[in-house]
């Protein structure tokens, strides 16, 4: 049977054994040593190289060789190698005792350690140290990674003297550009020149990111090979790091075909990955001395860390950009609208990050769409291709018809797509597209046809044409760029969280806008009633008082401002205790006309509850009327003092006028004076006294504790708080014996520590804290508890498992939550009770004091 030959293609290239060609470049010579230093191979020009006698033969001891001093520093630079990819070099040595200096490196290869040898030249490494430092000042003033390059080509070119130093950039292809070039005088450009992922076979790209540095002095000199050939496995040495090793015939024929003779390549690493090359080429021969060979690999490193932290920086700004993307979509549907409703307020938050000629949205099997985009029907027709890709992944193409037919049927309004999908089940998209964009390519050579068979017919040979050849692209979009796929995923993640919150819970938030709604009107219902009963009342009993229309008026209006001002204090806070200075200097002000000074209000500020307040109001109100018409506020130089006096009981009001004309008993009694003598003891049981003195009015008012929280004046917590805490404190130290042991249930540790502080202050003996359902259901396994307190909201859990075991075990808990409105949820837990965040000592001690009173 005859075998069939195999086809020469590209594939040959990558096949080809590069680092195991058994040879090396003439500018050096090489050493192989066993484990126990013994010549295991070497080059047939080592002996010519060293100016020895007779070359070394296998099995011979280096220290027939070297001399003590030479074999000592070898040794030592041997033992730091730390891996198969270590190198260890040593400059200027003597190693035959001779005088005669050279530079040497050193690694590992298998079982050997590999010696190379290059003449040494009176280039001392600090001064190419000190050569690089103003070169990397250099690159800092680079604003991004385009000037970057350009600088750093240029000063690699001033570094290294070649003619033509490139930076060569790869793409996601594999293929690469000259993106950065600096030559010297009279040298062909190649900037802008794309280069086929082929003229770099695989095994060469996975070298360059092992072995930075790869230089081919001479083109045209001869190899020289290692003696002998092959090691023991049958093979020749693996020269995967070394800069010796010679050059496949087939990259010398490519070299020689775009007409250089020497050749450097230095790799640019970012994150691991191979990202380009400093290509360099020189049209002579160039030996570069070993010092500057080692300042150019640390100037490529620190080159390539310029790139990592430029391109980190546009991370860092792709993120802020997601960022930015994600709160203005999300700002954009806050009124409630469908995303499909939303999709022409969102395309332009959308078409500023990425830029597109159309967008479609498919949501719950209803098509919309924009721009340049297929109709719902190819939509349709295109659906089904869609759905057999991965449903977590944005899927982008510049070509869509490449992968999916259906698409040729709308190619004149779009070829390229970022298919987003927004759902798994039914699949939703939201899809950006673009429209054509014809691109001309310039290729160095015929990007078409890279190789040609060589003269022996079957030998792979590389293409001899490297002029700049054109390739018109059709059928494709701009290419969807990194950044923009990155933003894609943060979009989908923005997409699908506007879709759960304008579908999912649209729902249950018009219910519970329904409920609320229901309950606020029953409530405005409830008090609009009452205050048109209470103006009724007031009109009703008014009528008395007055003896003509505006004076009738005059008198229900004032009351009826009254009682506003006092709502309007008391629904300032949501329906929460106002203050009553507030009220008085309210009332006071639009009697005295600014002249405040002859008002003096002293003592204690005191916030009065809702129920209280506007029956204060009206007192107030009545007593400083009757005081600007007939007592001390009347004329312009009577005086009011008001003292305010909270105990354990409650609040005492004083009123006393001075300075006004002399005071006569009322001749009759109206309803005004009803409300100052009745109103507070009987809507607050409280206590009102009225006295008529000659020299001024003297009332006194006392309102019961339950209606009144006092505070001294500049003080920001009331004294009614501060004795109620001193109470519950004062009762601590008896707490102690009916709470041994409690379990408190908290994941945020500063909260945790705080209130186990709070708690063994407050006489609690033992308190064992706990962070998950799971160690908290633990605990309860093992330890017996006599209250406990659970935060509801655990991260990504929820306390219910914890509150149910207790709820078995008959130990009563407390929910401790930041929502508002947690009363249905706490019923439904069975808690005894709730605290709401944030809290401190003084809701604790309530706690502890309500666990004792249920005890």
């Amino acid at each position: 049977m005859t075998i069939p030959p195999q086809p020469v293609d590209l594939t040959n290239c990558d096949r080809e054994p590069i680092h195991r060609l058994g040879m090396i470049q003439d500018f050096g010579a090489l050493l192989a040593l066993t484990g126990d230093w013994m010549v295991a191979h070497r080059s047939a020009n080592f002996a010519e190289m060293l100016a020895l006698d007779a070359p070394p033969e296998p099995g011979d001891p280096v220290g027939t060789l070297f001399s003590t001093e030479a074999i000592a520093l070898l040794s030592k630079a041997a033992s730091l190698l730390d891996g198969s990819d270590d190198v260890e070099r040593i400059f200027n040595i003597d190693l035959v005792g001779n005088e005669q200096c050279f530079d040497c490196a050193l690694h590992a290869s298998g079982g050997l350690t590999i010696i190379e040898i290059e003449p040494h030249e009176d280039d001392h490494i600090d001064r190419q140290l000190r050569l690089v430092q103003p070169v990397m000042r250099e690159l800092e003033k680079a604003a991004d990674v385009a000037a970057l390059c350009q600088i750093a080509a240029e000063q690699l070119r001033g570094l290294l003297e070649f003619d033509r130093v490139m930076v060569y950039r790869f793409r996601s292809d594999e293929s690469g550009e000259v993106v950065a070039e600096s030559l010297a005088e009279g040298t062909e450009s190649f900037l802008g020149l794309n280069y086929p992922r082929t003229d770099i076979p695989q095994q060469a790209r996975e070298l360059y990111i092992r072995n930075r540095f790869r230089i081919i002095s001479d083109v045209h000199s001869k190899s020289v090979p290692i003696e002998p050939g092959v090691g023991d496995d049958g093979a020749p040495i693996d020269l995967s790091m070394s800069t010796l090793r010679s050059v496949s015939p087939v990259h010398i024929e490519y070299l020689t075909n775009m007409g250089v003779d020497a050749s450097l390549s230095i790799s640019i690493v970012v994150g691991g990955k191979l990202w380009g090359l400093f290509a360099c080429h020189h049209y002579s021969r160039r030996v570069l001395p070993y010092t500057l060979r080692t300042g150019a690999e640390l100037f490529s490193e620190l080159f390539s860390l310029a790139v990592e932290r430029s391109l980190g920086r546009h991370q860092t700004e792709l993120v802020v950009l997601g960022r930015e993307l994600h709160d203005r979509l999300m700002r954009a549907v806050v009124g409630g609208q469908s995303l499909l409703d939303a999709l022409p307020t969102l395309r332009p938050i959308i078409q500023r990050s990425l830029p597109h000629n159309g967008i479609s949205a498919y949501i719950e099997g209803v098509y919309q769409a924009i721009g340049s985009a297929p109709t719902e029907d190819e939509f349709h027709a295109l659906r089904p291709q869609l759905n057999a890709a991965a449903s977590s992944t944005v899927v982008a193409s510049q070509r869509l018809t490449e992968r999916f037919d259906k698409a040729q049927a709308f190619a004149d309004r779009a070829v390229g797509a970022l298919i987003i999908p927004v759902s798994r089940s039914p699949r939703d998209y939201v899809v950006l597209w673009r429209k054509e964009l014809n691109q001309t390519v310039h290729w160095a050579g015929n990007a078409e046809k890279p190789v040609e068979t060589g003269p022996d017919g079957d030998r792979l040979s590389p293409r001899r044409s490297f002029a700049s050849w054109k390739q018109t692209v059709r059928g494709r979009s701009t290419a969807w760029t990194e950044g923009e796929l990155r933003l894609a995923e943060n979009l989908r993640v923005t997409l699908i969280e506007v879709i759960l919150r304008l579908t999912d819970e649209v729902a249950a938030e018009r219910a519970k806008a329904q409920q609320q709604q229901e309950l606020l009107i029953a409530e405005l219902n409830h008090r609009v009633r009452n205050i048109l009963n209470l103006i009724r009342g007031l009109i009703n009993q008014s009528r008395h008082d007055a003896v003509s229309i505006d004076e009738f008026a005059g008198l229900v209006g004032g009351r009826i401002n009254a009682l506003a001002t006092a709502h309007d204090n008391i629904t300032r806070q949501n329906w929460s205790p106002a203050s009553l200075r507030e009220l008085i200097e309210t009332e006071a002000e639009a009697y005295v006309s600014g002249k405040m000074d002859r008002v003096r209000i002293s003592g204690d500020d005191a916030l009065v509850a809702p129920e209280a307040y506007t029956v204060l109001a009206l007192v107030i109100h009545e007593m400083m009327t009757n005081s600007a018409k007939y007592g001390s506020l009347c004329d312009r130089s009577g005086t009011l003092a008001i003292e305010v006096d909270c105990d354990d009981s409650g609040m005492t009001l004083c009123w006393k006028e001075r300075g006004g004309p002399p005071v006569k008993p009322p001749e009759r009694r109206g309803f005004g004076s009803t409300i100052i003598e009745k109103s507070i003891p009987f809507e607050l049981n409280g206590r009102a006294r009225l006295d008529y003195r000659l020299g001024g009015v003297e009332a006194e008012f006392w309102v019961p504790g339950r209606f009144v929280t006092c505070t001294e004046v500049g003080e920001e917590r009331s004294r009614g708080q501060a004795k109620s805490t001193k109470r519950l404190d004062q009762g601590a130290d008896t707490l102690a014996a009916a709470i041994g042991s409690m379990l408190l249930v908290e994941d945020s540790m500063i909260i945790a520590l705080d209130t186990e502080e709070s708690l063994r202050e407050l006489g609690v003996e033992t308190v064992m804290v706990q962070s998950s359902v799971g160690a908290a259901l633990e605990a309860l396994d093992r330890t017996s508890f006599d209250l406990a307190l659970l935060d509801y909201n655990l991260g990504t859990e929820s306390s219910e498992a914890v509150a149910e075991r207790l709820k078995e075990m008959g130990i009563p808990f407390w929910l401790a939550t930041g929502y508002g409105e947690m009363a249905d949820k706490r019923e439904e837990m069975g808690a005894s009770g709730l605290l709401v965040k944030p809290y401190g000592r003084e809701e604790l001690a309530q706690i502890l004091t309500e666990f004792e009173a249920q005890g």
